[in-house]
């Protein structure tokens, strides 16, 4: 069975857990997720299956969607509210009003530098950065380039703030909620979260986990090209050993593609190409 499962993550599991317990359920060893959810958060996991473990890549490079909570007033170790508080006690918020907010917010619209927190699983000298951090020692967390397409206030009762993300893959909301209380001058921490969307998947059709079982698979199943969102190329058929061998090939590019297409050999899904001016270069094929 090849495809991909629109997973709802619940909170208290691993992303690594999800896949451990999904393998088990459907007897199936390749299997991989597409984007880790930190164990406290939940939502959208997309989980590929047998040959769609090779399109991975291409799911974990898109955008994707957060509702998160901002809570004001102090911050943790882990820039959310599983940390240990760093300050004794929290910070007078009562000047913060919506208005300052939504000033501060605007600060980080588009690319931004951003320093992911040091209970996370970026790997620094060949560990992880949380092993460090447990062990008390600390590190120089390397800044990352991501960016916040937007950021809207869904509700505000301060210190409570409710916010939507729509960010680039790479992005720590985490560390997002941490910089804009330190920008507000009062501290700040993430204290829930909840993935929405990523990329093509959304919370309205994914599956929670204990609704999947390896004989209800092929309700929950999508198929692979279903699951990327590219446009479709499709090739003729006298050109198939070419397309199969791996070989670039000139083809008619009367709609104008370029970038990232499906590849069709007349009805059949067969791989996924980039398409260079009038070439098309194959670049996963699933035969």
């Amino acid at each position: 069975m090849d495809g991909v499962i629109n997973v709802l993550k619940p909170p208290g599991m691993t992303s690594h857990d999800v896949v451990a317990v999904l393998r088990r359920k459907l007897k199936i060893k390749k299997i991989g997720h597409t984007g880790t959810l930190d164990p406290g958060a939940a939502g959208v996991l997309p989980v590929c299956v047998g040959k769609a473990t090779k399109i991975v890549e291409y799911i974990q490079s898109t955008t994707k969607e957060y509702i998160c909570e901002l809570t004001l007033g102090n911050a943790t170790e882990t820039y959310d509210r599983y940390g240990k508080f760093i300050y004794e006690n929290s910070c007078d918020f009562s000047n913060i009003r919506i208005e300052d907010i939504d000033n501060v917010i605007k600060e980080y619209i588009g690319e931004i530098e951003q320093t992911p927190p040091m209970y996370s699983a970026i790997k620094i000298e060949g560990k992880r950065a949380y092993e460090f951090a447990r062990k008390g020692k600390t590190v120089e967390m390397p800044k990352r380039k991501v960016i916040i397409y937007s950021i809207d206030v869904l509700n505000s009762n301060i210190p409570k703030v409710m916010l939507k993300v729509k960010c680039s893959k790479g992005t720590y909301i985490r560390s997002l909620c941490n910089d804009i209380g330190e920008s507000l001058g009062v501290h700040g921490y993430m204290s829930f979260l909840l993935r929405t969307k990523s990329g093509g998947f959304n919370i309205e059709n994914a599956i929670p986990l204990n609704h999947i079982e390896g004989d209800n698979l092929n309700e929950h199943i999508i198929k692979i090209h279903d699951a990327l969102n590219f446009p479709s190329l499709i090739v003729d058929s006298s050109k198939s050993k070419l397309i199969l061998n791996g070989n670039k090939i000139k083809i008619e590019n009367k709609d104008k593609l370029d970038g990232l297409v499906k590849i069709f050999i007349e009805s059949k899904f067969v791989g996924i190409g980039i398409v260079e001016k009038d070439i098309l270069i194959p670049e996963k094929l699933f035969t």
